[in-house]
């Protein structure tokens, strides 16, 4: 049994709450609380970069810090903010392009 109570993590749902109500209009996403990192919002949105681009100005995130991870299958973006003293980790996940074949004309 974790030893972190929902109390402990009333910021981070503060947070949740406190978003929901500025910020109603952004695209919806899978956000989740951790009792590993309770003052933690995990915001993930998938197969729309756009979406990430959303959140990511709307949480006043420059988007030179935005790290960039291209995987086997898929592209990561990864972002840090801190919204009502929760820290936010904001993941974006998209489909890679494909290569062009070789010897196919552009």
């Amino acid at each position: 049994m974790s030893a972190i109570t929902l109390a402990a993590q009333a910021v981070a749902l503060d947070a949740l709450a406190q978003l929901g109500a500025a910020m109603g209009h952004l695209p919806g996403a899978h956000i989740s609380l951790s009792d590993i990192t309770p003052n933690q919002l995990d915001i993930s949105l998938h197969d729309d970069l756009g979406d990430f681009e959303t959140w990511r100005s709307a949480l006043g995130i420059a988007a030179d810090t935005v790290t960039y991870i291209a995987r086997t299958r898929h592209t990561v973006l990864k972002a840090h903010a801190t919204f009502a003293g929760a820290t936010i980790e904001l993941c974006g996940y998209a489909a890679l392009l494909p290569q062009p074949e070789s010897g196919a004309e552009a």
